[in-house]
């Protein structure tokens, strides 16, 4: 019998200023790709969650794909609030259907291929 799949958890930098200034009024780039994808339908088994900052504000807006201890951890960079919504939600249902995290190389949305700043370890067991 195999285990049931962890959920994935999409986390999504939402202080991200994609090199920008920090605008006086509305909202920042990360912010508004947190919004676009909380009223987007989610990949089923896909939690979508807003983080405060993952240190990389000049590279984009960034994200990050975790799905439990047995999986590896990915954190991407370069988005765009608009233009990447499809791209991060075909690459979120692709991550969670894998079993380890890693997605095959040829299967990989190109710019999840072209744009990983951190690909960090399952828990050793």
């Amino acid at each position: 019998m195999s285990e049931p799949q962890q959920p994935t958890e999409l986390m999504v930098c939402v202080k991200c200023l994609r090199g920008l200034d920090k605008p006086e009024e509305g909202q920042r780039p990360g912010e508004i790709l947190f919004d676009n994808l909380k009223t987007a339908e989610m990949p089923e088994g896909v939690k979508l969650t807003p983080v405060e900052c993952l240190q990389n504000c000049d590279q984009g807006v960034s994200m990050v794909l975790r799905g439990g201890a047995k999986r590896w951890t990915y954190v991407y960079g370069n988005l765009h609030e608009v233009s990447h919504l499809d791209v991060i939600l075909d690459g979120a249902s692709r991550y969670h259907a894998t079993t380890d995290g890693v997605i095959p190389w040829r299967e990989r949305p190109e710019h999840f291929k072209r744009n990983c700043i951190a690909r960090i370890p399952p828990e050793a067991t």
